[in-house]
């Protein structure tokens, strides 16, 4: 008899996500989507709004940003939340958060992002790219507020 039988030692839910695409006007939508699947799997569905906005703004600056608009999404459970990564070819680091005109229709995303997620940063990529991050975690959730 042919059948397929998983390992035992083989985690049921994956613990990550990668993909590799070409951004456009509509590639925002589905990686909420995506992101939205993963953290519900992982019963992370409390982060679920936080993420998807924070990956809506990494995505954003892809298309305004990168001249080939192509970009790797990686989602990551971890013990505590969630790791999310964009990394894109274009060497060029995106400045820390500063404020922005009032008048202006944009800048504000890298502000939103300080915002909304526990931490973040922007690292360099052996290629010359640079991977821009977020973690969420579980902290202010379950009530271990330091005070």
């Amino acid at each position: 008899m042919n059948g397929y039988f998983p390992s035992i030692y083989a985690s049921p839910i994956p613990t990550q996500y990668r993909m590799t695409l070409t951004v456009g006007e509509h590639s925002a939508r589905h990686i909420r989507r995506i992101a939205r699947m993963h953290l519900e799997n992982w019963e992370l569905q409390h982060l679920t709004d936080t993420v998807e906005l924070a990956l809506t703004e990494l995505i954003a600056n892809v298309i305004r940003h990168v001249p080939d608009s192509r970009c790797t999404l990686l989602l990551l459970k971890q013990q505590t939340g969630v790791r999310a990564e964009v990394t894109d070819a274009y060497g060029e680091l995106l400045p820390a958060p500063a404020k922005s005109d009032p008048e202006s229709e944009g800048g504000r995303g890298l502000l939103l992002l300080d915002a909304l997620v526990d931490t973040w940063g922007v690292s360099p990529t052996v290629a010359g790219g640079k991977t821009v991050w977020f973690e969420c975690t579980n902290s202010l959730i379950q009530g271990s507020n330091p005070l």
